[in-house]
């Protein structure tokens, strides 16, 4: 695709996500290890896209690797003789000074500490894994988990027990009951083998050496290998050839007894400080994945340590700022994009969700922090974009409650109720803010919900509404179509002009219409829409030529 014409000097970024190494889950964000997924990428692949003056954005996942990564499988086959025993966040022994033992294995926080944690599911976030000696060990799994047995035969079980007493047809027998017991998801301590049970502990044994994971597991940010391998990871991600590194779910990474188990300080702080000293040995620059309500500041902390953030206010600024006709809040971060001199890589859709969290207010000590959005009008979002087939993913408390709507599945076209002149002046307005556009493939070609792909999605469907595979063939009939090659247009221009190296300038206007000036020495670039009518126009003047006018209406 960026080989085509049609692509010329618009992209100078590629974001590929975590698909290019090796994972399991997640589109790619279950990493196994960082080397080159050769089924889909070549060294090859990424020397043509230097030539063509592409630079590349990879994901360091810092909380998480995959069970199925070299570390995980080392501490599966070896137990506490394996290197990597510290690798992984072992619940038990975080806990031990600060919990008490439940009945089934594992520390129960106390009540003050529970209540600092930040659930991203029910449950407490644990995963009981198998060690060599029997035993099982709770390890910290904050995201996504599975456990699965492979099906019981009595030919495994005859094999695995040597037990003469045991002919076929009581394995055969033994098996149709534990297969019963791991189809339904029982647990298999509490099964009744009947006359069999005094071989019980050994056919559990059996059963339980056969245990499979699929998952993401935390990682223990205070030993040395972690860090040993942050190290060799950005190293390999430089020899990719990347430039920016989105950090994935730092903000989780820090965890201490007695603190949030979300952005802690200063503990964070100095993890990311440690980080950037490892990103400046490879020339990286390092993107903050941050989520949290505009009320909290944490946006403008992570940004006066000079790390740019990703804007996710402005998604839901843009559905608010079109589907009520107002610039008033959108100007409002602008305003504060650009006294603060925060520096944001901005989107409207992308491969997760649309915020709606981040654009909240909070109270801190009793004294309410108001958000970009009022709690009225972010439901207002809400609502419009489920109506319009949009799904939601929700957050939990310590007691499984729901506690709000982190985000919206959808993609940005559908959201904005498949309406192509409002996607049209989404994309210049997001053309037209202070920061690096970073554009979702399948808003570019004005992508609808994929609600087959939703559903067939199991736990995790909510985000494949949006995650649509287009087809070379797809590519090309796409590149036809008005409101995509407007949008390339538009892009082309963001890309090209001088104008946006320069300063922005916000032009007073009434409420339903937005200008917004871009000047850098003798070029110009302004953009004046009615947020009501979606019309608008784009002035380009360079080096005293022509005025350049792209009108859309």
């Amino acid at each position: 695709m960026l080989k085509k014409p049609e692509s010329t000097d618009i992209f100078s970024l590629f974001y590929i996500l975590p698909t290019v190494f090796n994972s399991d889950l997640d589109r790619g964000f279950s990493i196994i290890d960082y080397d080159l997924n050769d089924e889909l990428v070549t060294r090859e692949d990424l020397e043509q896209l230097h030539e063509l003056n592409v630079m590349f954005k990879f994901d360091l996942v810092l909380n998480h690797l995959s069970v199925g990564s070299p570390q995980f499988q080392d501490l599966l086959k070896k137990g506490e003789k394996s290197k990597y025993m510290d690798f992984f966040i072992d619940w038990n022994k975080f806990w031990h000074s600060h919990g008490e033992m439940g009945s089934d294995g594992h520390m129960v926080p106390h009540d003050e500490h529970l209540d600092k944690l930040f659930m991203r599911k029910p449950g407490l976030p644990i995963l009981k894994v198998r060690f060599p000696d029997g035993s099982d060990r709770p390890y910290w799994n904050t995201f996504y988990q599975e456990v699965f047995y492979h099906e019981v035969t009595a030919h495994n079980l005859l094999h695995a027990l040597e037990i003469e007493e045991l002919t076929y047809d009581d394995a055969e027998n033994i098996a149709a009951i534990l297969n019963d017991i791991l189809n339904a998801k029982g647990d298999t301590s509490e099964i009744d083998l009947g006359e069999y049970n005094h071989l019980k502990k050994d056919i559990i044994s059996v059963v339980e050496q056969d245990r499979k994971y699929l998952g993401q597991m935390d990682l223990n940010a205070q030993s040395q290998e972690v860090w040993d391998f942050y190290d060799e990871t950005l190293k390999k991600l430089r020899a990719h050839g990347g430039k920016l590194v989105r950090l994935d779910a730092f903000a989780y990474l820090h965890k201490e007894p007695g603190e949030n188990n979300f952005f802690n300080k200063p503990g964070t702080w100095d993890y990311l400080a440690r980080l950037q000293k490892i990103a400046d040995k490879y020339d990286l620059t390092l993107l903050p994945e941050i989520h949290s309500e505009y009320g909290s500041e944490l946006h403008e902390e992570v940004a006066a340590k000079n790390f740019p953030i990703y804007d996710f206010f402005l998604p839901g600024l843009v559905i608010d700022a079109l589907d009520r006709g107002t610039n008033r809040h959108l100007l409002r971060w602008i305003d504060d994009l650009l006294k603060k001199g925060i520096k944001t890589i901005n989107m409207l859709g992308c491969h997760d969700g649309i915020p709606v969290l981040d654009l909240k207010g909070v109270v801190v000590d009793g004294v309410s922090k108001e958000g970009l959005l009022s709690d009225e009008e972010i439901d207002a979002v809400i609502e419009n974009v489920i109506a319009r087939g949009g799904r939601v993913k929700n957050l939990y408390g310590p007691d499984g409650k729901k506690i709000s709507y982190y985000q919206i599945n959808a993609t940005f076209f559908s959201a904005l109720g498949e309406n192509e002149k409002k996607l049209r002046l989404a994309r210049a307005i997001q053309m037209f803010m202070p920061g690096i556009p970073q554009v979702w493939y399948l808003d570019l070609f004005a992508g609808k919900n994929d609600y087959a792909a939703a559903d067939k999605g199991g736990t995790g469907g909510h985000k494949e509404i949006n995650r649509t595979t287009l087809t070379n063939n797809d590519i090309d009939q796409g590149l036809k179509q008005p409101i995509v090659r407007d949008q390339l247009e538009i892009m082309k221009l963001r890309n090209t002009s001088p104008a946006f190296d320069g300063e922005l300038t916000v032009n007073n206007t009434d409420e339903h219409c937005l200008n917004l000036t871009w000047n850098h020495q003798e070029c110009m670039a302004i953009l004046s829409a009615d947020l009501r009518d979606f019309s608008f126009n784009i002035t380009h003047k360079e080096n005293g030529s022509d005025e350049n006018v792209m009108t859309y209406s």
